[in-house]
């Protein structure tokens, strides 16, 4: 009887061991908040945390390092890890120094090199650089793909993590290791920071009835300063105008929805947004009207991106502008951002730009419809895109 007891006794301390070394991973984590579902996460019951819960165990538990392990820095890997793996460089995860400096670049004042960067065919690329910024006076140009940042591979960063080792304080200074498609071989570039204020409109005459309205960011006060420029314009005595958008990296939406309202009807679509499960955002003309029958061309080449693309597609394909120059970059998704703590965001594409007739601005960028290429032989004070420009209006 004695000796039952002790098997029974046995046995079912083995099975509660059993059955306790057995239980789901999440179970074994402690001191971890909220590690429920969310009920409006939809099929839930699809999703299997048991291999990450795992994870995060091993790590705990045999992981030798330098430093104690920071549970809130591996909340936020983990994140940074789950965006990632969506393949879209614009949908990224921002810690408070990443948030910090996004927020600094909102506002149009931070230390840097003043170029606008992108991910183009995953490489990290320069869309943009700034008119009269550290970058543009150290050559660099719209197009170069960025390989190295001081001794850091682009290849092993995000986004967000190059523009954060790109900004810095001001006279202090980066090297840039970059490929050029002329160059048979990679070439540095070392470029001094600065404070970079983005810089809005410059006007002037080209002939005596060509104006330019030079564009060169959509920051909040475009709109108005796209007026002003308007006006100067009418009262010029020019006919004939030329908007230049080259090296434009864009910006808010609503500013160049403004400022295609000056040429198009009131009504008429500047652009669609497409979302995910629900019918496209339609944005319209305000229908200004001062330049409607105004012959207008629009200056565009690879550094022009975003809400230029917008601007220069909805004009061409309402027949209201010629594009000159070269193919855009091709940057036609819209970000939000949505707090995840108080030092913490999620800037995340929550839908796609198309033209009014429906072309995808990230798959094909714009072409335009008088190709004017650039070479390296060029001369220093040289614009063959501006003279084509300038002979296509006075043979209107």
């Amino acid at each position: 009887m004695g000796a039952a007891l002790l098997v029974i006794a046995a046995t079912f301390v083995s099975g509660t061991w059993f059955g306790y070394s057995s239980r789901p991973e999440i179970e074994r984590i402690t001191g971890v908040l909220h590690k429920e579902i969310p009920s409006d996460i939809k099929n839930a019951n699809e999703i299997d945390f048991e291999p990450f819960w795992k994870a995060w165990r091993l790590v705990e538990s045999k992981h030798v390092g330098e430093e104690d392990i920071n549970r809130e820095k591996l909340v936020w890997g983990a994140i940074q890890g789950m965006v990632a793996s969506l393949g879209d460089p614009y949908t990224v995860f921002l810690p408070p120094v990443e948030l910090k400096d996004f927020e600094s670049e909102i506002k149009g004042e931070f230390s840097g090199i003043g170029a606008e960067i992108g991910i183009r065919k995953d490489i990290l690329t320069i869309i943009a650089p700034i008119k009269g910024s550290p970058a543009e006076k150290s050559g660099l140009k719209a197009g170069d793909k960025v390989l190295k940042i001081d001794d850091k591979f682009t290849s092993e960063l995000t986004l967000d993590e190059a523009v954060h080792l790109i900004r810095g304080e001001q006279d202090t200074t980066v090297l840039l290791t970059i490929a050029r498609n002329d160059d048979d071989k990679p070439r540095e570039v070392k470029v001094t920071r600065n404070v970079i204020k983005l810089p809005a409109i410059t006007t002037g005459k080209e002939k005596d009835d060509i104006f330019r309205i030079q564009l060169h960011s959509f920051t909040q006060k475009s709109g108005d300063d796209f007026a002003n420029a308007v006006q100067e314009f009418l009262q010029s005595g020019s006919k004939k105008l030329i908007v230049d958008l080259r090296n434009n990296p864009g910006g808010f939406l609503n500013e160049s929805i403004e400022i295609a309202s000056w040429w198009l009807p009131e009504g008429e679509i500047v652009t669609q947004e497409v979302y995910k499960d629900r019918d496209p955002n339609l944005y319209k003309s305000y229908g200004f009207g001062s330049l409607e029958d105004i012959p207008t061309v629009i200056l565009v080449n690879r550094g022009s991106a975003s809400a230029s693309e917008i601007l220069a597609g909805a004009l061409k394909e309402h027949k209201k502008a010629v594009l000159i120059g070269e193919k855009t970059f091709g940057k036609g998704s819209v970000q939000e951002l949505e707090p995840i703590t108080d030092g913490t965001s999620l800037k995340v594409t929550i839908a796609k730009w198309v033209t009014p007739n429906g072309i995808s601005i990230s798959k094909e960028g714009l072409m335009p419809d008088i190709e004017v290429k650039i070479s390296e032989d060029t001369k220093p004070g040289e614009d063959p895109v501006l003279k084509k420009a300038i002979e296509y209006l006075e043979g209107l």
